[in-house]
């Protein structure tokens, strides 16, 4: 005898080698529901997007939810132009925690490495006159 179970969101069907000898009879109901994105249809942040990556709620949260807050609703022309302050102290507070947002020197002396910052011809002949 076949069954089903709701686990949160997700619903199980459990069948029998019964069920799957004939036609199957289980219907399952469609989501009106769409996914959520970055921007709610109402204009608002949705704040547990996760293409934010956890930016929202880690150890510069608010001071990223400010900034993003105000270059979303920014009516500049030069739309976040009256933004930089708050992006000033997101960038302070990241730079408080390297070990979670990543260290700016680090970068820069990767990048300084593989030559990711060269235009195309300068990074070949660097390659040439490190190799003769």
């Amino acid at each position: 005898m076949s069954y089903c179970k709701q686990e949160g969101k997700d619903r199980v069907i459990f069948v029998t080698e019964e069920d799957h000898e004939g036609p199957s009879d289980v219907s399952l109901s469609e989501d009106d529901e769409t996914p959520a994105g970055l921007i709610q249809a109402d204009g608002e942040i949705n704040w547990a997007c996760p293409c934010l990556g956890g930016m929202a709620t880690g150890p510069c949260g608010v001071e990223f939810r400010e900034a993003f807050s105000c270059f979303h609703y920014s009516k500049s022309e030069t739309k976040g132009s009256e933004c930089l302050e708050p992006f000033r102290q997101m960038s302070e507070c990241m730079a408080q925690y390297p070990n979670v947002y990543g260290n700016k020197e680090d970068k820069e002396e990767e990048v300084a490495a593989t030559g990711a910052d060269l235009p195309k011809d300068s990074q070949a002949s660097g390659e040439v006159a490190a190799k003769a």
